[in-house]
């Protein structure tokens, strides 16, 4: 048997098992531990399963580490991809901002520019945007999305949240996911952001992913926005040798590299 066809059936195993015992797979597959070993190997760097004792199981996505965190994880390539955010930007357009890291680093970003409208649900970009400049004159005008905090994201979620989005159309949705790729698009842990950031991109004329390389082939539990809907991907220069990023080009998505 041929190492692809090894690999389709271990592939159909994970389909009808949430994990397989290496001697299930030797046995089904009727080679050696060895051989096995050295197929899940493979299929492990590709994302595709993960190696426990004594067998593997399929890869389960992991919760997003607290905002905290995340805010002190490649905060450079952040900060060259909201520059490239911001210059799509120009005055007496509106604009929403989901909740996270980078769009926090986005707002900050915004502070030097003047005249947009901001929906955001995120309460650390709303406080930043909405602070007044040295002689007290507002930037933008700030529209903070009601619904029910999440203390540890510091933003607003839930049913409330996205009725308030609907009654938006705006000219951008910026939008930082958990992982995208080309099959699932860009994808969320938890469903109430997912819920949100859909709701936001399908009520703008035009989605910007901002993603870091980290983000690159990476996919969450929730789809909220496929790549034929993404306007661009936002991403910083060490995306560019990555497979999964010639995929999303290959898929249609456009990248810019930040």
């Amino acid at each position: 048997m041929l190492p692809d066809q090894r690999y389709q059936r271990i592939r159909a195993l994970l389909a009808n098992f949430q994990q397989v015992s290496t001697d299930r797979i030797a046995t089904d597959l009727d080679v050696s531990r060895e051989t096995v070993r050295r197929d899940v190997a493979v299929l492990e760097s590709l994302g595709e399963l993960r190696r426990i004792h004594g067998g593997i199981k399929r890869p389960e996505p992991e919760p997003e580490s607290p905002l905290d965190v995340r805010a002190k994880a490649y905060c450079n390539e952040k900060r060259a991809i909201v520059r490239a955010a911001a210059k799509l930007l120009h005055p007496g357009q509106a604009v929403f901002i989901d909740a996270g890291s980078t769009v926090s680093l986005l707002a900050d970003e915004l502070t030097s520019l003047r005249g947009l409208t901001i929906i955001t649900n995120s309460f650390d970009v709303g406080l930043k945007l909405s602070a007044p400049d040295g002689q007290g004159q507002q930037r933008h005008c700030v529209h903070v999305l009601g619904g029910r905090p999440t203390v540890s994201i510091a933003a607003n979620y839930g049913d409330a949240t996205v009725a308030e989005v609907m009654r938006w159309r705006v000219d951008w949705a910026m939008l930082s996911p958990v992982g995208i790729t080309a099959d699932q698009g860009a994808s969320s842990y938890e469903p109430a952001e997912a819920l949100l950031a859909r709701a936001m991109s399908t009520q703008a004329r035009h989605t910007v992913i901002l993603a870091d390389h980290s983000k690159i082939g990476q996919s969450s539990r929730v789809s909220f926005c496929s790549v034929d809907k993404i306007y661009q991907l936002i991403t910083n220069k060490r995306a560019q040798h990555l497979a999964h990023l010639a995929t999303l080009r290959d898929a249609g998505c456009k990248v810019v590299l930040a």
